[in-house]
């Protein structure tokens, strides 16, 4: 299977050791890691470390970077979740609890308390999400992946992806619903 990537030029660069191009393809994909971390983490610091530990990995490994397997834009996803499961894996065994959901302190106006409400129901419901389903909802609704690169980060099969968002979608439109108290 050959992909067709926009990124390969800037990546060889990176594997030949030009910061030049580090700094470019930091700058390119930086918030979309960020985004994607902060979602997952729900701690703005933590999916910084995150980015960090993820564009250190590119940095190592940009040298021995294959071009046509997959697009460098869904490895680097697959790395930032990787990341983030382990950083959540490591969080509960030594806390034993959930990481904590942090509401938004500054709303101004009722419409601004009304949407932001709206923003954290809709973020608790994907958090209660089991993690299959949150990370497939996330690539492919949050990241705008395909279904091929968001199943190609996940490691599974296109069906088996439809499956999680088909089942992640029901369980969300159920919790939000109950939320509002709708039958």
């Amino acid at each position: 299977m050959s992909v067709d990537d926009p990124d390969t030029q800037l990546i060889e660069r990176v594997g030949q050791g030009e910061p030049a191009a580090m700094r470019l393809l930091v700058a390119a994909k930086l918030p979309r890691v960020l985004n994607l971390a902060t979602r997952m983490l729900h701690d703005t610091m933590a999916a910084e470390d995150v980015a960090q530990d993820a564009f250190v990995r590119v940095w190592r490994n940009a040298g021995k970077w294959q071009p046509g397997r997959a697009r460098f834009d869904t490895w680097l996803h697959t790395v930032v979740l990787n990341l983030c499961r382990d950083r959540l894996r490591r969080h509960r065994e030594a806390s034993g609890a959930a990481v904590p959901d942090h509401p938004d302190p500054a709303p101004d106006a009722e419409a601004q308390l009304i949407a932001a409400q709206r923003g954290r129901d809709v973020a608790a419901a994907i958090a209660a999400l089991p993690a299959r389903q949150r990370e497939a909802i996330l690539l492919v609704h949050y990241q705008d992946l395909s279904g091929v690169e968001a199943a190609t980060a996940l490691d599974i099969s296109i069906e088996a992806l439809e499956s999680l968002l088909a089942r992640g979608r029901r369980t969300l439109r159920g919790q939000l619903q109950s939320q509002k108290g709708d039958p």
